[in-house]
């Protein structure tokens, strides 16, 4: 256990070096990671299950057994940080999306996938990102459940109110569904572990194995969206790139100043910032592949692509930075406390 303990910390420690390598890694052996989108069977609305949801699935149910009755106390009492994000998620990202494609004068195939990456709720992954940095990991489910909750409507609804009146449709049902099979009930099951086995000796060490689970699962399902959307990434040249990383920039740097705006604390910041700036973007992929609309306009969907991957990445390395910032906060402190004695 102890040893499984040491491989978890290590990829906790350095979860951005290892998705960027299992990125790199199956760009050029795609074949690689090609099991990550087997799909298994589908359920009673439709929606296909693949090893993918799985993953997700799993890496849920690690971050649910963080979870004690304390935080839903809080988080009950704070509905309004719940509404700040929703309402920061939907206002930021899509006006981001649609100044940026006006600012780099985007063709108008990429700037629509732009716009519909923008529109999308916040992605499971950036659950993920606030449970290894430290941020409020109730805080950060409540807003991807809310967000995606209000997808349907607002999703559809803001891509036709920006891209010059494209429509596309959601249907809610499956969506619905599907958060409350990869997201919901993985949270409560893990959750309910916790409440009834928290202060079991062997249950708490099998706890400090859950992170390194997370970060393999994260990885796994970076090479899965490589792994479909790779060969495609360098058909529209680097303005889908530049495009990419000032949405997700900037979406990263507004959600933390909204945060701020309304005086949050650190760690709900930290969550804001990483709930804005991170986007379903999977499900924009899925979207602009299947969805009519978008069949006239494929680099649409070679944007959304590069999205999923680099907002995994990204998100990875800022939730390091924000670690290794405690973690040297912490051994300051400790420091001071040493030269004080």
């Amino acid at each position: 256990m102890k040893a499984l303990q040491k491989v978890s910390k290590f990829l906790s420690d350095y979860t951005s070096i290892v998705v960027i390598a299992i990125a790199v890694v199956t760009f050029f052996l795609p074949s690689m990671m090609g099991w990550v989108n087997l799909a298994l069977f589908t359920d009673m609305v439709s929606n296909k299950f693949t090893c993918q949801s799985i993953i997700i699935g799993i890496i849920m149910f690690s971050m649910g057994l963080t979870l004690t009755t304390e935080d839903f106390r809080i988080l009950a009492q704070r509905p309004f940080d719940i509404c700040v994000g929703a309402v920061a998620q939907y206002l930021i990202m899509p006006f981001l999306a649609f100044a940026l494609s006006k600012v780099l004068n985007l063709p108008d195939g990429i700037a629509l996938g732009l716009i519909l990456v923008g529109c999308c709720p916040g992605g499971v992954s950036s659950n993920i990102m606030s449970y290894l940095c430290g941020g409020d990991v109730a805080f950060s489910v409540g807003m991807t459940t809310v967000s995606t909750l209000v997808s349907p409507v607002m999703t559809p609804l803001m891509v036709s109110l920006l891209a010059s009146g494209t429509q596309i449709t959601i249907k809610g049902l499956p969506m619905f569904v599907s958060i409350i099979e990869t997201v919901i009930l993985p949270v409560g099951v893990g959750f309910l572990l916790n409440y009834l086995l928290g202060k079991n000796k062997i249950f708490r060490e099998l706890q400090k194995v859950m992170p390194g689970v997370a970060v393999l699962g994260l990885a796994c399902v970076v090479g899965g969206v490589v792994s479909s959307q790779g060969a495609k990434f360098f058909q529209s040249g680097v303005v889908i790139f530049v495009a990419v990383l000032l949405h997700n920039g900037l979406g990263y740097l507004l959600g933390y100043g909204a945060g701020k705006l309304v005086g949050m604390n650190t760690s709900k910041k930290r969550t804001i910032s990483i709930e804005v700036g991170m986007q379903n973007a999977g499900l924009a992929t899925n979207l602009a592949t299947t969805t009519a609309q978008f069949a006239s306009t494929p680099e649409s969907a070679i944007i959304c692509a590069v999205s999923c991957t680099w907002h995994s990445i990204s998100g990875t390395l800022l939730a390091g930075l924000f670690a290794m910032h405690d973690k040297r906060k912490e051994k300051a402190a400790g420091n001071v406390e040493a030269a004080a004695h």
